[in-house]
């Protein structure tokens, strides 16, 4: 088909005056399936309101990535973004322009310096609908939004059509409409690659292509905006709806809108304690608010107590998986969150996330799922221990002692003491707290000791004392093993004993060999793979920081897994850990070669606070306070701290600045919220005292 073309002479002003519109549907279904954006976002936004059920995500390139509808456990649209055209071309303005984020507003620069964007953002507490207030300034330039939906969490089923002023999208039981004020001046629906307005206007700089409607497919919408405009995207479960919501906020203004949205999170962060003296730094107490919204946001609304680990799908995640891991509620991040909204000050949050975590505890057997959907619903089938015995150490540290709790505590508990796989006993595991490998691990032996000491304490307010007598035995006994499990006096790192990432067999002088996954290398001696996990048994109260190996292994793990970077000294999570970006900065893949090398892990901003509160354990409060100030330089645009952070390895792209790994990290918020008030309080606040009590007086 031939498409009729305005007047070049005429195009800026012409092409939204007169828009030729296309009665057939667009061709070249289904298009291309283009993954989810980068995982690197430099903003999260929800109101503070439960009836406004969408969620959005700021991209650190530009523009709006994935908007999470009616739960944050899975998108239902993969972007907004922008094109400006004029004077015979258009390009993306994320990749034209320099783009500085601040709170809430991003700022295109055209890097020839010929026009301006500011985009404001911000979604409408009382429907679920995302606002973008749009001002481009320069001479005879279109400003275009290209909208790809990605409706229920499917990127591949959505219809489109105009209707009347607005852009509309169905797919199954989940409908947006897209309408501007100033009204759309031209529009198109399209399938991705093939025949949507984006690949359109990157042609030629003109748009020339008006259909209509598209059948379903990877459907990506058009509309043509006045150079200053508000833009309303609306989601509901039907189209009439969708409209609704999105002309109900236009009418209402982005304005007050804005306003009303400030005002909610203003009442949370005021209903919270304030940053505190450790944090000495506008930057440092700005990051402490930004974690404690964080937290906050990443509850979803329809299920109380479930946040997710990430609003994020990072690397291969973003391609294959329809929602995604890190959309997931997972037991030990879940305890991480909670612990950090119990520093906030954020106590009904923490007790909500405990609600969740006994509302989806396994049946009949006592255990918690590796991971689930917000609705509690179990998605992955490992088991970690980890996540089995951290829920009653929040439990405890919530002080809740009703025979409710208790009886979750107690099925918990006689799990971890009955527990038998593969010819092994607990406090062997599954797997681990970095998912890939079973074995005996200090971090995870620590959470189980802490947590039948605390089952114990529980199980005596509630009248038990021989279930109190068999889980506090057990715990002695497994801390009277723990070095033996996990300690190797004949390793290559140290002529001194150290603490090993875990054994395979519960001998950590032998030489039992294991593939270390995601690339890393084959068969690799126990007595070479460390990881700083051996300081939860610290943290949680098992052993004492002066303890000699303890100290020994952190000069083991500083010269294995330590890097100096502009921006402070950071740590791998691993040895040969493979989960990170590829050598060329390329991302990583699911079930890469054993021993092909192509994945490498980063550095990982959390490990500094859990470092932090080792010192503080120690007594070097000064030495905790600089890895607050670390973290803070690990934050990327917008403020939001990573997953994982550039080493000096290929392609050393900026050294302790964030990677395209998750963010925002909730646990990496979590723990600079717990860091903060415990260099504040000199002490390890989250710290049992049962297990502190009977371990290390």
């Amino acid at each position: 088909m031939t498409h009729p073309r305005f007047a070049p002479a005429l195009l800026a002003p012409v092409i939204a005056v007169t828009p030729v519109t296309l009665a057939s549907g667009a061709p070249g279904a289904p298009g291309i399936d283009e993954q989810y954006l980068p995982a690197s976002k430099a903003g999260l936004l929800t109101s503070r309101t439960t009836v406004s059920t969408v969620w959005a995500t700021i991209q650190a390139q530009g523009g709006l990535g994935e908007i999470f509808y009616p739960t944050i456990g899975g998108p239902s649209a993969r972007s907004v973004e922008f094109v400006v055209a004029g004077h015979g071309r258009a390009v993306r303005a994320n990749a034209a322009a320099d783009v500085r984020t601040s709170g809430n507003r991003q700022v295109f620069t055209a890097r020839d310096g010929r026009w301006t964007l500011t985009a404001d953002y911000v979604t409408d507490p009382a429907r679920s609908t995302v606002l973008v207030s749009l001002d481009l300034r320069g001479a005879g330039f279109d400003l275009f939004a290209i909208y790809d939906p990605a409706l229920g969490n499917s990127r591949s089923g959505d219809s489109g059509s105009t209707a009347g002023d607005a852009l509309v999208a169905t797919d199954g039981d989940v409908s947006s409409a897209l309408v501007a004020d100033p009204p759309v001046r031209a529009s198109a629906n399209g399938f991705a690659g093939v025949s949507d307005g984006r690949t359109d206007l990157l042609a030629d700089g003109r748009m020339d292509w008006h259909y209509s409607s598209a059948p379903p497919g990877n459907l990506v919408q058009t509309a043509l905006l006045r150079p200053r405009a508000t833009l309303a995207l609306g989601f509901a479960g039907d189209s009439r709806g969708a409209i609704s919501a999105a002309t109900t906020s236009l009418r209402r203004g982005f304005g007050p809108i804005s306003r009303d949205y400030a005002y909610g999170w203003k009442q949370y962060l005021a209903g919270l304690r304030q940053p505190p003296a450790s944090l000495r730094s506008e930057a440092a107490r700005r990051l402490y608010r930004t974690s404690a919204m964080v937290l906050a946001a990443s509850e979803d609304k329809q299920n109380p107590g479930a946040y997710v680990a990430a609003p994020a799908a990072p690397w291969a995640f973003g391609r294959d998986d329809p929602s995604g891991p890190y959309h997931l509620v997972w037991s030990r991040d879940l305890y991480q969150i909670a612990t950090g909204l119990l520093a906030a000050g954020d106590r009904a949050g923490a007790a909500r996330a405990l609600d969740f975590l006994f509302r989806r505890q396994q049946k009949p057997d006592g255990s918690f799922p590796q991971n689930s959907q917000v609705d509690g619903t179990p998605v992955w089938g490992g088991l970690q221990l980890d996540e089995v015995a951290l829920p009653i150490v929040l439990a405890y540290q919530l002080g809740r002692t009703d025979p409710a709790t208790w009886d979750h505590v107690r099925r918990a508990a006689d799990f971890l003491v009955g527990f038998r796989q593969d010819g092994f006993a607990a406090p062997w595991s599954p797997q681990e707290r970095w998912e890939n490998q079973s074995g005996y691990s200090p971090g995870t032996i620590a959470a189980t000791i802490a947590g039948l000491v605390c089952a114990a304490s529980l199980a005596r307010a509630n009248g038990d004392p021989a279930a109190a007598g068999r889980y506090l035995a057990t715990a002695d006994d497994w801390r009277s093993k723990v070095k033996s499990w996990t300690v190797t006096s004949t390793g290559p790192y140290s002529a001194r004993p150290y603490f090993l990432r875990l054994t395979k067999d519960g001998n950590p002088d032998a030489g039992t060999t294991y593939d270390i996954g995601d690339s890393g290398p084959a068969g690799v001696d126990q007595r070479r793979v460390v990881d700083p996990s051996f300081l939860e048994l610290v943290r949680l109260g098992v052993l004492p920081a002066h303890d000699r190996d303890i100290r020994n292994s952190l000069s083991v793990v500083d010269r294995q897994l330590g890097v100096s970077t502009p921006n402070g000294f950071f740590w791998h999570r691993a040895s040969f850990d493979g989960f990170g970006e590829k050598a060329d900065g390329s991302q990583w893949e699911y079930d890469l070669p054993d021993g092909s090398l192509i994945t490498r892990g980063r550095a990982w901003p959390l490990l500094n606070g859990e470092r932090g509160e080792y010192q503080i354990a120690a007594g070097a409060r000064s030495a905790a306070r600089d890895q607050l100030a670390t973290m803070v330089r690990a934050t990327g645009p917008g403020g939001m701290l990573p997953e994982q952070v550039w080493d000096n390895d290929p392609p050393a792209v900026a050294p302790g600045r964030p990677t395209y790994s998750a963010t925002p990290l909730t646990w990496s918020h979590a723990q600079f919220l717990r860091l903060a008030w415990n260099v504040q309080a000199g002490r390890v606040l989250e710290q049992p005292a049962a297990v502190a009590g009977r371990y290390l007086r």
